[in-house]
């Protein structure tokens, strides 16, 4: 120790107050990258640690109790913005920390205790009841963050943990050492923040500088996992027929060109009289027609079955896992429906209906649905030749 330096050690002094101005800009470059109130709060309470060390060293070389006020009031002012800073966190709002910011209202109180503490009291007292408030400050942080996961936030808490011992150790020893008498020359190093001390800050330092880079990788996932949801969306929506609600002629298409196998049955189905509803009824009457018959089909099949709107009046069903039997049978029952449509302002409108099945077990979904048209084809056929038999007769 250096007789002439009011201070246990210059060096140790120095590296504190370069390790306050240090740790002040990493703390508030985070805060401006990321925006964390968090991190803002500590970037300030480092700077106001830097101006109370150098009131502190006006305080021990010249010995005047005038210096105490202004150190006391950047010593309380950085404990202040920690308690700040933890009851923020990283999920608060705005007004959370400013409540605690209020504290600072009782400044001018606090400032008197320390004035008539320093004055009845040695100065090692106040350096004894000080590391107890850094402890108490510590500890709080550590114990309001237990939330937030991740390699950085685990290292930065027991940086915090082992902090607030380390300053409880410092007031025990203080209180202890002082009140024996007699009290070491070595003990006059826990005036100061000692070189573990920097120690920790600087992992602290380090860890919430992990916290800020786990915190982007988990944005820029959730910004991934966003943009592929907007991605099978809009895929989706490119895929729809806007009109109907079913899936469009492009995505069967894509269906059938992909070659993916497709085990169970396929339906065609197409609208008999669909230009004649159009001629006699008007294209806005059409349209609605083809909405309703999109919901009908839709709501009419299982989940894991898909329909299409081929194009104009003509659709497509493919049903999974499902025999060409029972594929049949629903498409019967469908027909039965449309018999009894309805529209707005018109009444009953019966849609004559024709379809086509086919199984598309071990062979490729277009022969199948090739063959489900044919099936559909030849039954208009016939219903239109047994209509003219009808007529004539």
């Amino acid at each position: 120790m250096d007789p002439s330096s009011p201070v246990a050690d210059l060096t140790a002094f120095l590296i504190q107050e370069i390790g306050a101005l240090l740790f002040g800009m990493v703390f508030l470059f985070l805060y401006r990258q990321s925006r964390v109130v968090y991190f803002g709060l500590w970037g300030i309470a480092w700077v106001m640690r830097f101006l109370a060390a150098i009131f502190g060293y006006g305080l021990l070389s010249t010995g005047h109790w005038g210096w105490l006020a202004p150190y006391a009031v950047f010593e309380f002012g950085f404990a202040i913005v920690l308690v700040a800073a933890a009851r923020a966190s990283f999920s608060s709002g705005v007004r959370d920390w400013r409540s605690v910011l209020r504290l600072i209202a009782i400044l001018p109180i606090f400032v008197a205790l320390v004035y008539a503490f320093g004055w009845y009291s040695r100065l090692e007292a106040y350096h004894a009841s000080h590391a107890l408030v850094l402890c108490f400050v510590y500890f709080y942080n550590f114990r309001m963050l237990r939330g937030n996961p991740g390699v950085g936030a685990r290292v930065f808490r027991f940086s915090l943990f082992v902090l607030s011992a380390a300053f409880l150790e410092h007031a025990i020893l203080l209180i202890y050492l002082y009140n024996i008498g007699g009290a070491p020359a070595w003990a006059q190093y826990l005036h100061h923040e000692t070189y573990y001390d920097f120690a920790l800050h600087c992992v602290l330092a380090f860890a919430a500088m992990a916290m800020w880079s786990e915190s982007q990788l988990d944005r820029m996932r959730d910004l991934t996992s966003e943009l592929d949801h907007l991605r099978k969306e809009v895929k989706h929506s490119l895929d729809l027929d806007r009109l109907t609600g079913l899936f469009n002629q492009s995505a069967l298409n894509s269906r059938v060109e992909s070659h993916l196998p497709f085990e169970g049955a396929v339906a065609v189905c197409d609208m008999d009289n669909f230009k004649e509803i159009n001629d006699h009824y008007g294209h806005l009457v059409g349209d609605e027609i083809l909405r309703n018959i999109g919901h009908l089909l839709q709501a009419s099949i299982r989940h894991e079955d898909e329909a299409f709107r081929w194009g104009g009046d003509e659709f497509v069903i493919l049903f999974r896992n499902q025999q060409t039997r029972i594929a049949s049978k629903r498409m019967g029952e469908i027909e039965a429906r449309l018999r009894e449509f309805r529209i707005r302002g018109l009444g009953v409108l019966p849609i004559s209906f024709s379809w086509g099945t086919a199984d598309a077990h071990d062979r490729s979904l277009r022969e199948a649905l090739d063959e489900a048209d044919r099936a559909m084809y030849t039954l208009k056929r016939s219903r239109a030749s047994g209509q003219r038999a009808s007529l004539q007769q």
